[in-house]
């Protein structure tokens, strides 16, 4: 997983700060778009644990500060759930205009009211999931039930939740109560998840019962048994990550490269928008090969003489520790190194000449165990009998014909 910083404007003109997770080994099959906590931010554990799981899985997730909170401009007490709505809207444009719009929708708490409102406005977004959302989004008043009379009579008032403090106004109030999510949800036919924890204390799962009945199929419900509201525990966000995950790839559409059919060892297909990047099949195992970036490519997998020297690295392994095992001798650990490039012989007379160079393996061993100097020198020379290396050193040919 690789994490990008991006930044982008919501419609006041204010820059949002965010993170873009995507997967180290490939293009990201789809992207998802992940909506913070009430009052928390993009750096929260479950943004963070279940953004970082989802990119693990080959989705690219977009995770950003709301208006005035975190890292992202503008004033906490100025904005309201309408304009977490229109912050989502503006992260979808940024994603689509920069990389592909989101398919999915993931929202925590009230992000969660606020990604079902965002869906019904992004015809690509196919699936959303909701993690310990109210059913009303006026729920949000019950977080600050000792100050809503001060709110409603000076106009605004100071509120601490989870330890901070933030400036609440009554218009804040006033707006959130407009949003009827219940009704609302009877109008989105959309693949909904619903997660939610049976002894969450902040949003009782009742409210999860209430979103089920409201929405249309295809609808899925999760229980989060045992985990907290904030799902602060790093094993509950990871595993709601990865049920998300495996529901959302029902609703959107993840596209396969088609390894060919082959009775070969090894095949290898290269289509010809992927550049470098190569899906290769060996045997029961699949994996990719790619050009570092500096080359052209994007460094999704080893390079095709990365790929030759493990082989030899491997043999090489292999060979020390079935000798060792056939002798019984207490080789615990071996580590085998290798490098390659070309390089002119050693005993050239020409050295200048650029073409009287060689394909030079340098193999470097590490043997861990109490093994005496005779071992460790006898087995430096069973290293040359692995058959890799006999292969690469050996007269070899290549017969190349093609196939219908």
């Amino acid at each position: 997983m690789k994490t990008e910083k991006i930044s982008f404007t919501n419609k006041n003109g204010e820059e949002l700060a965010g993170y873009l997770d995507l997967p180290f080994n490939q293009d990201p099959h789809n992207f998802v778009l992940f909506a913070h906590c009430f009052t928390c931010n993009k750096n929260f554990f479950a943004p963070k644990n279940i953004s970082r799981t989802l990119a693990n899985n080959g989705y690219g997730v977009l995770r950003f500060d709301f208006t005035g909170l975190g890292q992202s401009e503008g004033e906490f007490s100025e904005s309201n759930f309408s304009g977490n709505i229109q912050d989502l809207l503006a992260a979808a444009a940024y994603l689509e205009e920069n990389y592909q719009a989101p398919s999915l929708l993931v929202g925590h708490s009230l992000g969660g009211a606020a990604v079902l409102f965002a869906a019904s406005q992004l015809d690509s977004v196919k699936a959303v999931t909701t993690i310990a959302a109210p059913s009303t989004t006026a729920h949000v008043q019950h977080l600050i039930k000792d100050s809503i009379s001060e709110i409603k009579k000076k106009g605004k008032a100071k509120v601490n939740i989870g330890g901070r403090d933030f400036n609440i106004k009554k218009q804040f109030l006033d707006d959130i109560e407009k949003h009827d999510l219940k009704t609302y949800l009877k109008k989105l036919k959309k693949a909904l998840l619903i997660m939610h924890s049976p002894q969450d204390e902040i949003v009782n799962i009742k409210n999860a019962e209430e979103l089920y009945i409201s929405a249309w199929h295809p609808k899925s419900f999760v229980s989060l048994d045992g985990t907290k509201h904030l799902l602060a525990e790093k094993e509950d966000s990871i595993y709601a990550a990865k049920v998300i995950a495996s529901w959302a790839s029902r609703y959107l559409e993840i596209e396969k490269k088609e390894i060919p059919e082959t009775q070969a060892d090894v095949v290898a297909g290269l289509e010809k928008e992927d550049g470098f990047t190569t899906f290769m099949n060996a045997g029961n195992h699949n994996f990719l090969a790619d050009e570092p970036t500096k080359f052209g490519g994007k460094n999704y997998g080893p390079n095709p003489y990365q790929f030759l020297s493990s082989g030899l690295a491997a043999c090489t392994s292999m060979t020390l520790q079935m000798y060792a095992k056939r002798k019984k001798w207490p080789l615990e650990n071996v580590e085998t190194h290798v490098d390659y490039s070309r390089e002119h012989y050693e005993d050239c007379k020409n050295c200048e000449d650029k073409t009287n160079k060689i394909d030079t393996f340098k193999r470097e061993i590490k043997l861990f165990g109490t093994l005496d100097e005779k071992q460790r020198q006898r087995l430096l020379e069973i290293a040359d009998r692995c058959p890799v290396h006999k292969s690469l050193t050996s007269e070899t040919q290549i017969t190349t014909k093609l196939i219908s």
